[in-house]
């Protein structure tokens, strides 16, 4: 039975997954954690002490997440295993999201191809932080690229990678963790002391991930042009992380990410990874997404045939 409790909301998560993605307006506990970070964002980034602050709250919104679901589930299966296994399909479901990374990179491609340019910076918005106005086509490109594959760490394998640790509730924390990055953790006037335990705690919680993330993509392709970039390229991002992942697609689709850009109104220099300066092919997106597809199927896949023959 436990086998099961384990590994039938994860292959039905993904699932749901993959066939529904995540649609607009529905209700998802991720706008839940944003409001109650925008909440304790209010109240607390103000005045003195705010490092101590900021670590308050990410720390208590952490651990409220946590036993909010740990009690959850120890209810429900209380209740009826086949519940149980329901819900935390839907818990699964929404901590992923590969679907919804790959439709809205295909999207910036197709909305830059058939409307122009202009279209294809606002599409763009929607997924990155940097400055999106003064983008070329090729730089466009690029930064969904550059997206989809730091996401496939953020957004699939590091929710699957405390999934396996500690369910739901680990996979739960690790979302809150991210969100807070997302909201809070920028090198800002506002946020450079409020949000920097939640950048860090956010950098710690993907460490793993993203190594691992890099690693996959390189098998799925066999491509070990990768991995070459993965040594070569990966520690020298400014991120400690998202410059694996990063390095594994340059490498594997042989052409060059990164270089300066804005982000929130600052000029960032950021270091090239690679050196072929190449053109991006609109076709190219097709790939991009079928390494995404692959890379979170044979994850899914390990998790499940590890806690088949293990438990």
């Amino acid at each position: 039975m436990e086998k099961l409790l384990i590994i039938a909301p994860l292959i039905v998560g993904y699932i749901l997954d993959l066939i529904i993605g995540d649609p607009d307006n529905w209700p998802h506990p991720v706008r839940v954690f944003g409001n109650a970070i925008a909440s304790g964002d209010k109240l607390l980034n103000k005045n003195s002490s705010r490092f101590l602050k900021g670590m308050l709250l990410a720390t208590s919104l952490c651990l409220l997440t946590f036993f909010f679901f740990y009690f959850l589930n120890k209810r429900l299966l209380n209740i009826n295993m086949w519940l149980f296994i329901a819900v935390n399909s839907v818990w699964v479901w929404y901590g992923l999201a590969n679907n919804a990374l790959i439709t809205e990179g295909q999207n910036v491609f197709l909305v830059l191809e058939k409307e122009g340019l202009e279209a294809g910076r606002k599409q763009l918005s929607r997924i990155v932080g940097r400055d999106t106005s003064q983008l070329t086509a090729q730089q466009i490109r690029i930064a969904v690229f550059e997206t989809m594959s730091e996401n496939l760490s953020d957004g699939v394998i590091a929710p699957l990678f405390f999934y396996a640790i500690g369910g739901v509730p680990a996979m739960m924390v690790y979302k809150m963790i991210n969100t807070l990055d997302s909201m809070i953790g920028y090198r800002s006037d506002k946020y450079e002391q409020f949000g920097k335990f939640a950048a860090r705690l956010d950098d710690v919680a993907n460490f793993i991930p993203a190594r691992i993330t890099a690693l996959l993509m390189v098998i799925v392709t066999g491509n070990y042009r990768g991995l070459q970039f993965v040594f070569k390229y990966g520690n020298q991002h400014k991120s400690p992380n998202s410059g694996y992942p990063e390095s594994a697609l340059a490498g594997i689709l042989n052409c060059r990410f990164g270089g300066p850009n804005v982000y929130h109104g600052k000029w960032v220099d950021k270091p090239f990874i690679g050196e072929k300066e190449r053109i991006i092919e609109s076709g190219e997106i097709r790939k991009a997404a079928w390494i995404n597809h692959k890379v979170c199927f044979v994850t899914v896949l390990i998790i499940s045939l590890f806690f088949y023959h293990f438990l």
